[in-house]
């Protein structure tokens, strides 16, 4: 059993890093930290350590041991195992030098596209992966969850079920859920962490509702230009998290923001309806049937964008 086999290498190494995706959510964020977590407290003898970008949204769930992009030496990751949470394709890990530890843990939520990693734990019937880690932790009894875990994890369901609100919630993920209520997850405390807004966020919610376009066959999308960007005084994780406030509109079952980034666009996909993850797959993404990301070498392919959406309306 896979589970096993994890448990086995987890016990084995005496080095562990524990790898995310690029421009971390929620969700990495609470697998990386939770897991962390459970190793600690059940090897307190071994090294452990998450390596991530920062999220500024998310750093009351942890702060990463080794923030990306690192000079260490190749020589620091070479000796140890490798463990990447939440990310798909190999090329979205944010840290590469995950190809350097002795072998490579892949655990994913994510409709497969890429088997890299020497053994993979992917399950697409759970809608987080902190659940899975949070499952994982159930399996075996050395493996104890203390307050700082028990946050990241609930956090990193709490974000990728929209609030229990999206498809995949099921009877085992209020269970978990509970669990990590009673080893000191925190809900009021947790709820205001997520819910504090700037005054410049508030503002830019009325800039979407103002600003969104739509398309004569049901597909509302908001463009987010670096200049907008700039005058709201958003980071990418703000601009990114009002993706949802295009959700819900009737006759408009597929949305999407696409945000200038570094001189690319990155497309938050979502619908109610059909399965998106095929249309991200064509431009450089991948994800959920319901929830994907995409990513555009400029508006210049909007248009294309656009029509491969309609093909699934």
């Amino acid at each position: 059993m896979i589970l096993k086999t994890i448990y086995n290498k987890i016990k084995k190494y005496p080095k562990i890093i524990i790898y995310g995706h690029i421009r971390p959510d929620g969700d990495c964020y609470g697998a990386q930290f939770g897991l962390k977590n459970l190793i600690q407290n059940a090897f307190p003898e071994k090294e452990v350590y998450v390596t991530s970008q920062l999220s500024e949204a998310m750093q009351f769930v942890g702060m990463p041991d080794i923030v990306v992009p690192s000079d260490l030496p190749d020589s620091f990751y070479s000796d140890a195992l490798s463990i990447v949470v939440d990310t798909a394709t190999a090329d979205r890990v944010s840290n590469p030098k995950y190809t350097l530890g002795l072998e490579v843990i892949k655990i994913d939520h994510h409709i497969p596209i890429d088997q890299y990693g020497d053994y993979q734990w992917v399950d697409t019937s759970f809608p987080s992966c902190a659940q899975m880690i949070a499952y994982f932790s159930t399996k075996f009894k050395k493996l104890k969850i203390t307050k700082p875990g028990a946050v990241a994890m609930y956090t990193g369901i709490l974000t990728d079920t929209g609030r229990f609100k999206y498809r995949g919630v099921s009877e085992l993920t209020h269970q978990m859920a509970g669990m990590l209520l009673n080893h000191g997850a925190d809900v009021e405390e947790i709820d205001k962490q997520l819910s504090i807004e700037s005054l410049d966020m508030i503002r830019f919610k009325g800039f979407v509702y103002q600003n969104f376009k739509t398309t004569d066959k049901g597909f509302i999308y908001l463009i987010i230009t670096d200049k907008i960007r700039e005058e709201f005084k958003l980071s990418y994780e703000e601009a990114s998290s009002v993706v949802n406030m295009l959700g819900g509109i009737e006759g408009f079952p597929v949305w999407a923001i696409f945000i200038e980034d570094k001189g690319e666009i990155r497309v938050r996909l979502r619908s109610n309806g059909p399965d998106i993850d095929k249309v991200a797959n064509q431009f450089r993404g991948g994800g959920h049937a319901k929830a994907s990301g995409a990513t555009l070498s400029s508006l210049d392919e909007l248009d294309q964008f656009i029509e491969a959406v309609h093909k699934v309306l």
